[in-house]
């Protein structure tokens, strides 16, 4: 079954070492293959749910020291659900990507 995983942070950014923990974070993200949904809000779709929690695994060991991480796994059905706006006007949410990952 198809999964979505879905990542929201405020990290904080005040002091050098916590501006290269976020970029760390971020950029860890990134390499993994999610893609920003809004700033500090990233997702990524999974082929299946152990596909999923690979990723939500990776994902937590690299979780910085400070700051709030939350991790939100969800169906494709539950995650097609989502309403989008982009000022008065209702936009397309993302898609499920047409290609299938291959490992």
């Amino acid at each position: 079954r198809a999964m979505w995983i879905v990542v929201l942070f405020d990290l904080p950014t005040d002091t050098k070492q916590a501006k290269r923990q976020y970029t760390y974070f971020r950029k860890a993200l990134l390499e993994d293959g999610f893609a920003m949904m809004q700033y500090s809000v990233y997702y990524r779709h999974c082929a299946s749910k152990e596909n999923a929690e690979v990723h939500l695994q990776r994902t937590r060991t690299t979780v910085p020291p400070d700051g709030e991480v939350r991790l939100m796994h969800l169906t494709d059905k539950q995650f097609s659900r989502m309403e989008v706006f982009s000022g008065k006007r209702r936009v397309r949410a993302e898609e499920t990507p047409a290609q299938l990952e291959m490992f």
